[in-house]
């Protein structure tokens, strides 16, 4: 029987939640490296014991971890025996991003900083996503603050940066969001292996059809009524972006307000909010076996970070968008005033879908009915931050 294992990060730990196929009782292990910021966990497709973890910790900086055996053991990739742990991840920046700045201010560049043809400064500071690929077990790739593409051959033995995303022409004009200047999704074509979707809050979403040598913005019908232009080419603030396998042309975007459709790879967007109570939100998710079948978690306002009314609800499209449905069987029906965070929602693959969410109260949600029914199978867990599901045989 198939089993399901959910990865959960969170501001104070990596805990790993495992259930045979009835998903009806379940264990917690964790937390794993208790009182570090866990921003994001992922399983590879072809190596399912293989598990990646983005460690982050104001004091020492960015770890990434990894995982051969379902998360029982970790250790750090590319440290030589006996070199005790340390952030050595952004020393990879390529040199031609190096910068040397004494000369004007005295002051050695940090293995933190590098800069583009025009001196603009990027600070590493985390890795917020890491996509493991759907074809080479060793290949990862891992979307980091500020905005930059990061992509690793060996495992996480070592990195180099796809610097064509930073070297388009919009790169120095790229703002921060309320969050971050952050690279939050990585989606991978499973149809064309040089196809790979990005997005950025607050620059907006870009697509490579080349394996990353090239990139162009993919932000046309997307309003932004808050910049100073609305209809830029970039400067949206996209929150996040979801793709069925089975239609690697089609996607769901949940912006900072409104919910976006493309029917055409990101080259034109249309507004699917319909009846949604606010479409404000961080997360969207597409069913595993319904190509039509969407979930968001609408958010009261960009200011009012809590479910409308202190009722927490998932809503759900079965027609692509436009029209949705409210879902609280078992969810917070007052004074509940989490939020869903951007990497916080993921579904399993078994037959009858599985759809899992966590909050920044600590609860982790499961539905194994497709969202008709929720419950509890985490609680009382430090704030989450991602949510990621596995589909074990």
């Amino acid at each position: 029987m198939s089993s399901v294992r959910v990865l959960v990060g969170t501001k104070k730990g990596a805990f790993i939640l495992t259930s045979d196929g009835k998903r009806k009782q379940w264990q917690v292990s964790g937390p794993h490296f208790g009182g570090w910021e866990i921003y994001h966990m992922k399983g590879s497709p072809v190596n399912p014991d293989r598990l990646y973890a983005s460690q982050t910790s104001g004091w020492f900086g960015q770890i990434m971890q990894r995982s051969d055996d379902g998360g029982k053991t970790w250790y750090q990739p590319g440290l030589k025996p006996g070199e005790p742990e340390m952030p050595a991840f952004p020393a990879t920046a390529p040199n031609r991003f190096l910068y040397d700045q004494s000369k004007e201010t005295g002051k050695p560049l940090t293995t933190h900083q590098w800069y583009d043809g025009t001196q603009h400064p990027w600070e590493f500071k985390r890795v917020w996503h890491i996509e493991p690929s759907l074809t080479e077990a060793n290949t990862v790739y891992a979307g980091v603050e500020d905005a930059a593409l990061f992509r690793s051959a060996d495992g996480g033995e070592s990195w180099h940066e796809l610097s064509g995303l930073r070297g388009h022409g919009s790169g120095p004009h790229w703002q921060p969001g309320a969050g971050g200047m952050c690279l939050h999704t990585i989606i991978l074509d499973p149809k064309d292996p040089d196809r790979i979707y990005i997005a950025i809050s607050a620059a907006g979403a870009f697509r490579t059809d080349d394996g990353g040598k090239t990139w162009k913005p993919i932000n046309k019908g997307l309003v932004s009524t808050q910049s100073p232009n609305p209809t830029a080419e970039v400067g949206h603030c996209v929150h996040h972006v979801a793709m069925h396998p089975s239609r690697p042309g089609v996607l769901f975007m949940q912006k900072h307000w409104d919910i976006m459709r493309s029917d055409n790879a990101g080259d034109q967007w249309r507004e699917v909010s319909g009846n949604l109570p606010t479409d404000f939100g961080f997360v969207i998710d597409v069913h595993a076996h319904e190509p039509e079948t969407l979930y968001v978690v609408p958010i009261t306002s960009d200011s009012l970070h809590y479910p409308p009314e202190g009722k927490l609800r998932v809503y759900r499209s079965r027609t692509g968008g436009t029209e949705w449905e409210a879902l609280g069987n078992g969810l917070p029906d007052r004074d509940c005033y989490v939020n869903v965070l951007r990497d916080a929602m993921a579904v399993d693959r078994m037959d009858d879908c599985g759809v899992y969410f966590g909050t920044t109260g600590g609860q982790v949600y499961a539905s194994a009915d497709s969202g008709d029914n929720w419950a509890p199978i985490a609680e009382h867990l430090p704030a989450v931050l991602s949510v990621e599901v596995q589909t074990l045989q």
